[in-house]
């Protein structure tokens, strides 16, 4: 069975951003696109925008000295504009290791992403990480 849409999209986009690709990363989403992301640290909150969304995942590669390492495990969808990317996030910073399963509630108009809603399995940990 093909792959539905939106989850092809949503592979686009881990594959772009493991890359760091950011152009590509951009073409994905809409302008006014929103990626929300938990906890009360700097990298933190409402990111408004293709370019404040691009900024961020920028900040989050020199905030790590680019340890990053994303390794996406499933894509839900609903055929409804809604998918659900479940991975497992692990970076260094500040002598700091975060290693831990996280989700992406991506909303999808047409074939970009509008909306991103951040959920991660321990927003103590991820605050200490990050601030």
């Amino acid at each position: 069975m093909a792959e539905h849409p939106h989850a092809t999209l949503v592979r686009k986009g881990y594959e772009a951003f493991t890359r760091g690709d950011m152009d590509a990363l951009r073409g994905l989403m809409t302008g006014d696109c929103t990626h929300h992301v938990p906890g009360s640290h700097p990298l933190s909150g409402d990111f408004k925008g293709q370019d404040a969304c691009i900024d961020m995942y920028r900040r989050l590669y020199e905030e790590t000295d680019n340890t990053i390492q994303v390794d996406l495990r499933d894509i839900l969808v609903d055929g409804r504009g809604h998918a659900v990317a479940v991975h497992r996030f692990q970076a260094d910073r500040g002598g700091k290791h975060l290693d831990e399963t996280e989700a992406l509630v991506f909303r999808i108009v047409g074939d970009k992403m509008t909306d991103i809603d951040e959920c991660i399995e321990d927003v103590d940990q991820s605050n200490d990480f990050w601030s």
